[in-house]
């Protein structure tokens, strides 16, 4: 289950960076960052 829930996080994670990479608007950039942190966090099981 645990690897099922991390494949989930990673995709999600992949998509934000794409998006946040191919956004031109600074702000929504930004929003997609703050957006990785948490996703990273969990795909590494830190809380």
């Amino acid at each position: 289950m645990t690897l099922v829930y991390r494949a989930i996080v990673l995709f999600v994670l992949l998509l934000t960076v794409r998006c946040q990479f191919r956004e031109r608007d600074f702000w929504k950039q930004a929003t997609a960052a703050l957006v990785v942190v948490p996703l990273v966090l969990r795909l590494l099981m830190i809380k």
